[in-house]
């Protein structure tokens, strides 16, 4: 990861590039309605009150400026420069930027490595040439940003022109352009205010992941808002992520894809199950971001963080005017998993003196009587919070909002409340004029006209309690893995040796040999074929289970060696693994695989069905502790059948955490020359018996990766220049 210094620089320079003091228009057209004339015409028009330049050679003024040349005969400091030239001339215009002293650079071209070929190797040669020249570069192939504050407007988007949105406290960053312009538009129909708007496009050099670390410490911005195709740098997204979640700022993010690109090459199962999405998935979790996956979410969850910020945790405070509402509530309020304590015995024997006949336990139910005496409602609102310390608390109104005689009681009961528990998250459900919601949301109320639209915002606003997660002391020395699958016998071993309860077993290379070793362990054995080229050993028949007695166990010998060899005739066979057979328990998979973005990452299941079928898993980013690796166990849709389920005796949970652990530490010491590690099946006992067994082990190995650094690619490229 960066040190604190070289991010506090990349932090500095971006800055410089999205409060400019002085901005130059490369490429400048007298036609305001050209890609180099609208961010001319932006700039003039919207007040932006900073020195503005045209550059073109081919004119003497463009749109009531005086045209330059270059930016270098501007002769005065220029902060950024938009780059509106087509792509041969790009390279000119950058040496010329280089050469004036500009600090920052916005290119709007195409050409680069959005088609592919000769235009990935210049955009790497641009990004290269800015880095060793210490410019910020947005783009090629972008929209450029708006910095709404300043009324910076450095993009050629139509959406500004056809209606502004108002300055706020919502910073948005897009990898589209075409989405970017979209959500700019929505913003503006919404009422949602933004402090700073941007599209990264192909990003040469300024990644998504730079611009939300940049919000995260920007004083004017609240909320960030997101929308993701991909991204290169794992480490650099995490640390902006984790900028956010230290500053307190909420992230909503859209991330597009859901395929499992990254996986593709593996060997195992576990790459599938823990696909790109998934990881991607698992790095929001961890950092607190609120995923979208509508438009409309999208906004919605923006904007009620704006309003009201997260609450400290899951606990709500139901009140009502209506019995009804009030069980639609808690059942709505039950299902997310929210925490709706009952108010304390003395809480509710004083509700109880106010109205006898309410329901007071949680939700509060004090009826029409409200009518009668306008007090009980702030009365009863303020009882609660003070006995429980709800972290959020939401009432239902009805159509009280609307009425001018209640209105000034309702407006009176959110100041107040506001004002004794400032740091609650305040909700109401009534239907009432925009005007009025305004009023109310200006005193950080959030307001729904249908209540159970508001426990599912409390719902995602509350998210899960962040917890921090240290590197585990490793356990070991490091481990290099030669590229390619380990035999299983190698691979047992390797994970005996990192803290794993394997199954007993023994490598052997002829039928005699085999019933010895069968003998030897008593019981019932399984033989399994032993192949480098046989991953899969099943599909080849290179699997025999339940065998018993040593005539049984060489005939099978010979003809696992028979049947291996017609169906596989390519693949090289050195002898056979005898293990012993595993009775009982719960099958489990466990897995860690190097994700090519994020690094390790840790995989838990139940096997069978709900690991290939129903995709029950639960994934993490390493690093991952014990507390961690049991809370991905719990959150296992099919948890109750480890649980202890319909009479079954509960699995030892601890073993299974402990397990995770060991593996998570493989990955560790094995560092990036780990392709991947799967147990399946993964034998989990019961907690009266204690402990968990690998059966099957699957580990492959890699050639360490080359620094990726300054790698091309293309993002976001629709509808764009």
């Amino acid at each position: 990861m960066d040190t604190l210094h070289s991010l506090q620089s990349r932090l500095d320079s971006l800055s410089a590039l999205f409060n400019p003091r002085a901005i130059a228009v490369v490429g400048a057209s007298a036609n305001p309605q050209k890609i180099g004339g609208i961010p001319v015409d932006y700039l003039r028009r919207f007040g932006y009150e900073g020195r503005l330049y045209a550059v073109n050679p081919t004119t003497d003024q463009v749109q009531g400026l005086p045209a330059h040349a270059s930016l270098q005969s501007i002769g005065a400091p220029v902060d950024l420069a938009i780059l509106s030239v087509p792509a041969a001339r790009v390279e000119d215009a950058v040496e010329d930027a280089i050469a004036a002293g500009v600090r920052g650079l916005v290119l709007f071209s195409s050409g680069y490595a959005e088609i592919g070929g000769d235009g990935v190797a210049a955009q790497q040669r641009l990004g290269r040439r800015v880095r060793e020249a210490g410019v910020r570069l947005i783009g090629p192939n972008c929209l450029g940003f708006m910095n709404l504050r300043t009324q910076v407007y450095a993009t050629f988007s139509p959406a500004p022109g056809v209606g502004r949105v108002a300055p706020g406290r919502i910073g948005l960053v897009s990898q589209s352009g075409a989405f970017g312009a979209y959500a700019y538009a929505m913003a503006r129909e919404r009422g949602v205010g933004l402090s700073l708007w941007a599209t990264t496009g192909n990003e040469a050099d300024v990644q998504f992941a730079d611009c939300l670390a940049w919000l995260a410490r920007d004083p004017g911005t609240d909320v960030i808002m997101g929308y993701m195709e991909g991204c290169r740098d794992g480490e650099r997204l995490r640390e902006a992520l984790a900028l956010a979640q230290a500053a307190g700022k909420p992230v909503v993010m859209v991330k597009v894809g859901q395929t499992a690109l990254g996986a593709e090459a593996a060997a195992s199962h576990t790459a599938a199950l823990a696909g790109d999405d998934a990881v991607y998935e698992a790095v929001m979790r961890r950092h607190g971001v609120m995923r979208a996956h509508t438009l409309t979410e999208f906004f919605d969850l923006a904007h009620s963080a704006a309003v009201a910020g997260r609450p400290r945790d899951r606990s709500l405070g139901l009140f009502t005017l209506s019995g009804g509402v009030g069980a639609l509530m808690a059942d709505a309020a039950h299902a997310q998993g929210l925490d709706v304590r009952p108010l304390s015995p003395q809480a509710q024997a004083t509700l109880r003196e106010w109205v006898p006949f309410a329901a007071p336990r949680n939700p509060v139910d004090i009826t029409g009587q409200v009518t009668n005496d306008f007090s009980l409602m702030e009365r009863s609102a303020r009882l609660m919070l003070q006995d429980q310390g709800f972290a959020s608390w939401m009432g239902f109104l009805a159509a009280a909002g609307a009425s001018e005689a209640f209105w000034p009681v309702l407006r009176s009961l959110v100041a107040s409340l506001r004002a004794a528990f400032p740091d609650t998250l305040l909700a109401i459900s009534t239907l009432m004029p925009a005007a009025r919601r305004a009023e109310l949301e200006a005193m950080r109320c959030l307001v729904f006209a249908d209540p159970s639209d508001g426990i599912r915002t409390i719902t995602r606003l509350a998210g899960q309690a962040p917890r921090a997660v240290a590197e585990p002391d490793s356990r070991g020395a490091p481990i290099r893995l030669a590229p390619g699958a380990m035999s299983e016998p190698a691979a047992l071993g390797l994970l005996a040796e990192c803290g794993v309860p394997v199954v007993a077993h023994r490598w052997v290379h002829g039928a005699a040999e085999a019933a010895d070793a069968a003998q030897s362990m008593g019981g019932a054995v399984a033989l399994k074929v032993v192949s480098a080229d046989l991953p899969h050993k099943t599909e080849a028949g290179g699997v025999m289970l339940g065998l018993e007695g040593a005539t049984a166990v060489q005939a099978a010998y010979r003809e696992l060696q028979a049947r291996v060899a017609q169906r596989r005739p390519d693949a090289t066979q050195d002898g056979a693994l005898v293990a012993r057979m595993v009775q009982g328990g719960t099958e489990c998979i466990a897995g860690v695989r190097q994700d090519p973005v994020f690094g390790p990452v840790l995989l838990v299941g139940l096997g069978g069905i709900h690991a290939e079928v129903l995709r029950d898993v639960a994934v993490r980013v390493l690093p991952v502790d014990r507390e961690e690796a049991l809370a991905m166990v719990r959150e296992l849709r099919a948890f109750a059948v480890l649980d202890g389920a319909r009479g079954r005796p509960p699995a030892d949970l601890d073993g299974l955490a402990d397990t995770l652990c060991a593996l998570a530490d493989l990955a560790r010491r094995a560092g990036d020359t780990l392709e991947s590690a799967e147990i399946n099946p993964l034998i989990v006992r019961p907690r009266s018996e204690g402990g968990c067994v690998a059966v099957d082990a699957l580990v492959v190995g890699r050639s360490p990766s080359p620094p990726a650094a300054g790698a091309a690619h293309a993002i976001g490229t629709e509808g764009q220049a």
